[in-house]
């Protein structure tokens, strides 16, 4: 089975221009969820940006997850919550249960990324980077991809750092494949970097 891809998105505080290219990105493709990333601001405003920007992605059947905020997930409106380091998930997964989506990332070692199925994790990711935009080698992303896929029965989504990493996070065995900043700051605009990654996913040629 093709994995579908999951949007993530810059940190996000013009909610109304996020809304707008989700608008003309979201067609374009098979995405299954998209990740907002809010930049830091009050509780009501951050709740603000999510009502605004959650129509744009859920009318068309996509999945809104909030990258952390798992306490506003609910008042926002969202579908879920993206969170990083087993901790996270530890402390998180009991305000979404049992109605939204708990995703994993940030799982540094093989334990942790277990850890996290156990604890109930909807979802893990492997290669995506940390605060400081430090990433693992993307040969031992493809190998963590790989071996979860071969392993387990949660989804796994594979981190696309740049395009020529989508199709061997595809091959390697990802649920998903998750699109990093480089969607957002190509010169062909965002629209046009989601076909070519759906494309690349597919194993297609790229036009």
């Amino acid at each position: 089975m093709l994995p579908r891809l999951y949007l993530v998105t810059p940190q996000i505080d013009d909610a109304a221009g996020l809304a707008r290219a989700l608008d003309s990105v979201l067609p374009v493709a098979d995405i299954a969820a998209v990740l907002l990333r809010l930049a830091a601001a009050g509780e009501r405003e951050l709740i603000n940006r999510v009502k605004a920007i959650a129509p744009a992605a859920q009318d068309r059947g996509v999945a809104l997850l909030l990258d952390g905020h798992a306490d506003i997930v609910a008042r926002a409106g969202a579908d879920g919550a993206h969170l990083t380091g087993i901790a996270a998930v530890r402390d998180g997964i009991a305000a979404l249960r049992p109605d939204r989506i708990a995703g994993a990332g940030g799982l540094a070692t093989r334990h942790d990324a277990m850890l996290a199925g156990e604890a109930g994790a909807d979802y893990v990711m492997f290669g995506e980077p940390d605060t400081t935009g430090h990433r693992p080698s993307f040969e031992a992303v493809l190998e963590r991809v790989a071996w979860w896929a071969e392993v387990f029965q949660p989804p796994c989504i594979g981190f696309a750092g740049a395009p020529d990493e989508v199709a061997a996070l595809a091959k390697a065995g990802a649920d998903f494949v998750a699109l990093g900043d480089w969607v957002w700051t190509t010169t062909v605009g965002p629209a046009a970097a989601v076909v070519t990654a759906s494309q690349l996913a597919a194993g297609e040629p790229v036009a």
